[in-house]
């Protein structure tokens, strides 16, 4: 089964903001700190209602059978609308296996929002066994199946008192965690046009990710060691290969960390 680890990143949706707080003269920044001032006002946080979150870009490691490879989409600068539909047509083409970190909790919720803003197609991702009976026991959306992969869900136990952020995990097994950049900066780095500055952050929290999942399919006995080992150098020579500085980066921050643990 090819498998894909992904995660999104978000900007707040300024034009739904104008509309809520009828705002319409107002600048993008304005309507922002609008935004987060009534959250935070409402719940004490300014991480805003999932409804609100605009997706600027997804991150993935697409693994295949003869393949690893690492993408961003709205790379480009796509609006958002085809970053949703090019994702979703993913999901029909490769029937992936989903694995992502708290994707339960925040990016599986928000892509579903932001299809019913857009009518975007995503039916292979609401499959629940009625167009393919290898869906009905087995699906994206039931939280104990294994065709999505949320390992902060997993690992937890689905305890809340056990959640772990990605970067406390990360480091944990020897993996670079954050380098220098965070989701708190996503909204700067957007207004500052710094669209690749996104998506290179996003592709290392899906590196971090991926490896963090090997480790999982290593300690439940799906992988062996060998494998293992195998899967973690042919990610390594991609990364090499890739001739990008924060891929090379991240290449170096992981060997460093992995001497570290040892």
């Amino acid at each position: 089964m090819n498998t894909l680890v992904f995660d999104i990143e978000t900007v707040p949706d300024v034009e739904l903001g104008r509309r809520l707080y009828s705002v319409p003269e107002l600048d993008d920044d304005a309507v922002a700190r609008i935004m987060f001032f009534k959250q935070k006002q409402a719940r004490n946080t300014d991480f805003l209602p999932l409804p609100q979150h605009r997706v600027v870009a997804i991150s993935g490691v697409l693994r295949t059978a003869d393949d690893v490879r690492v993408f961003s989409l709205g790379a480009d600068g796509a609006p958002e609308k085809e970053i949703l539909k090019r994702f979703f047509e993913g999901l029909t083409r490769y029937n992936p296996e989903l694995v992502s970190w708290n994707g339960c909790g925040f990016d599986l919720p928000v892509l579903s929002y932001r299809c019913l803003r857009h009518g975007v197609d995503a039916s292979r991702y609401w499959e629940m066994g009625d167009g393919d009976r290898d869906f009905r026991f087995n699906n994206y959306l039931n939280r104990f199946h294994w065709r999505h992969l949320d390992l902060m869900d997993v690992l937890s136990g689905y305890q809340s008192s056990g959640r772990a952020s990605l970067e406390l995990v990360a480091q944990l097994v020897g993996l670079p965690g954050k380098l220098g950049m965070s989701g708190g900066k996503v909204w700067d780095c957007w207004q500052r046009g710094e669209v690749a500055a996104i998506c290179n952050y996003c592709e290392t929290d899906v590196l971090n990710t991926y490896l963090v999942y090997l480790r999982f399919q290593l300690i439940r006995g799906v992988i062996d060691r060998e494998r293992y080992d195998a899967e973690a150098a042919q990610l390594e020579a991609k990364l090499e290969q890739s001739g990008q500085a924060h891929l090379l980066e991240f290449l170096d921050a992981w060997r460093t960390a992995r001497e570290g643990l040892a």
